[in-house]
């Protein structure tokens, strides 16, 4: 058997996550579709991160299984043939040792949350990001986050239906850049709490629009209890940026 590890970028607001669904348009359930095209098999594919409905990827990470070898440009063209009209798009293609595994084998994830910060609506950028009419004071957001960084239990920012057996995580990194009206919040991690990312993003509004003290994120944190941190942001503005191996 042959493993072959596959980057795909697809924009996901028309799909229900990417883990496969019975009669539900996923990521993965399109992916295997394509690969029965192509090889006439039912071929496994494994993701690096189970993004949820309306997420978006730039880089995904996934391995598959296949007995024959095929040449690196030919199957990625073709899964691509198959996959059309999907917006949906593999990359880049690689063989990898039988060790390698896509979500197992990560070391950290990188992930972008895009919030568009206007009064007129959206139209080109609608369901590709959080449109939100109040200013946003950036620097008060920047300050608040930092108090993020580092390891704690994350509690507050943890989803009622989260699954993880401890809400401690370690933040390595947050950063916060505008460009005139687009802010991108970079968050970097080796794992995040379901919902974890959107909730955080969600609080840091709350200290752009309300000019909370930063400090305050501290006891936000320490209350552990999810009534304290702010909205869970829509899922529409997040994107998978980049998952990083051993």
């Amino acid at each position: 058997m042959l493993k072959y590890k596959i980057t795909i970028e697809y924009e996901g607001t028309k799909y229900h996550g990417w883990q496969r669904q019975k009669n539900l348009d996923t990521i993965q359930g399109e992916i295997e579709s394509a690969l029965f095209k192509l090889t006439k098999k039912h071929i496994l594919v494994y993701g690096a991160s189970r993004t949820d409905s309306g997420v978006h990827s730039y880089g995904q990470v996934a391995h598959f299984e296949i007995c024959n070898h095929y040449n690196i440009d030919e199957i990625q063209n073709a899964i691509n043939y198959y996959l059309k009209p999907q917006k949906i798009s593999i990359v880049n293609i690689e063989l990898v040792k039988n060790i390698f595994h896509a979500r197992f084998s990560k070391k950290k994830k990188h992930y972008i949350y895009k919030i568009i910060n206007r009064k007129s609506p959206l139209t080109i950028q609608k369901n590709l990001a959080w449109h939100v009419i109040l200013p946003l004071d950036i620097n008060n957001m920047i300050e608040a986050s930092k108090y993020m960084l580092g390891t704690f239990d994350f509690t507050s920012f943890r989803a009622s239906g989260c699954q993880s057996n401890s809400p401690i995580k370690t933040i390595d990194s947050i950063k916060i850049i505008k460009n005139n009206n687009e802010i991108n919040l970079i968050f970097t991690a080796e794992s995040f709490l379901y919902n974890q990312i959107r909730i955080m993003v969600g609080t840091l509004k709350d200290f752009g629009t309300k000019q909370l003290n930063p400090s305050y994120m501290k006891e936000i944190i320490s209350a552990k209890n999810r009534k304290f941190a702010g909205e869970t942001a829509p899922s529409f503005g997040l994107y998978l940026d980049e998952i990083h191996y051993y």
